[in-house]
C-alpha cells in the first residue's frame, strides 16, 4: 500500500483482503464507526440495504443473537447501530455502526460486517445493480477522521448480501480487513455460516 499516514493522510483505499494494522497505526484509537453508503440503481428502484455485524468468537459462531446487530437489535457490549435507511437516498453514510474497542467482551474475537439486500428474492434485486457502494472506518474521538474506505466493485454479481469486512483481533491489536465475498443468501442464511 505504501502510504504514509503520519499526519493528515490521504484516503486509505483499501483492496479487497487488503488488512489494515488499525490500532498499531493509530495509536489510543478507542472508537470506530463503520458506515455503508450505497446509491439507487440506474432503474430508479429503492434499495432497502441493511448492515449487521455479527460478533464472533474464536471458533466463528455468534453462539447468541444478542451478538448479532442488526435492524432487530441495534445495540450490543460496545457496539450500536444507527438508522435504517431504507432507499440509499441522499449523500453520505446510509447507516452506521458505531464501535467502542475496549468495551468489546474479550470472548469476541472477530466482528463481521455484512450488508444484505432486504427481500432481494422478492424484489428480484442484487448488488450487481447496486451503485458506489462502499464502507469506510471513521475514528469517532478525532471528528470522524476518515481511517480507510473499501469500495465494492461487483458489476453483475448475482450476490444479495455481501460479507463486506471484518475487524478482528490479532495479538492484542485490532486489524481491520476488507473482505468483499459475495453470497446469494438473506440475513437468516448469512446467520446459518456462523452458527
Amino acid at each position: 500500500m505504501g502510504i504514509n499516514l503520519g499526519g493528515q493522510a490521504p484516503i486509505l483505499n483499501l483492496q479487497k483482503n487488503d488488512i489494515l494494522d488499525l490500532t498499531k497505526r493509530n495509536p489510543g484509537l478507542k472508537k470506530v464507526t463503520l458506515g455503508a453508503g450505497w446509491d439507487i440503481s440506474n432503474g430508479g428502484v429503492d434499495f432497502d440495504i441493511d448492515i449487521a455485524a455479527f460478533m464472533l468468537d474464536a471458533n466463528n459462531k455468534f453462539n447468541t443473537v444478542s451478538n448479532v446487530i442488526f435492524f432487530n437489535n441495534k445495540q450490543g457490549q460496545g457496539i450500536s447501530l444507527s438508522g435504517d435507511n431504507r432507499t440509499g437516498a441522499g449523500e453520505g453514510d446510509d447507516e452506521t455502526i458505531n464501535i467502542d474497542l475496549d468495551a468489546i467482551s474479550p470472548v469476541i474475537q472477530k466482528i463481521v460486517f455484512v450488508v444484505t439486500i432486504h427481500e432481494a428474492q422478492a424484489r428480484r434485486q442484487t448488488f450487481g445493480m447496486v451503485n458506489n457502494s462502499y464502507v469506510r472506518l471513521l475514528d469517532t474521538a478525532n471528528n470522524n477522521r476518515e481511517l480507510c474506505r473499501f469500495n465494492l466493485k461487483d458489476d453483475g454479481s448475482t450476490a444479495t448480501s455481501v460479507l463486506f469486512a471484518e475487524l478482528y483481533r490479532d495479538m492484542g491489536e485490532w486489524q481491520f480487513k476488507a473482505v468483499g465475498e459475495g453470497k446469494i443468501a438473506d440475513l437468516n442464511g448469512v446467520l446459518a455460516l456462523f452458527s
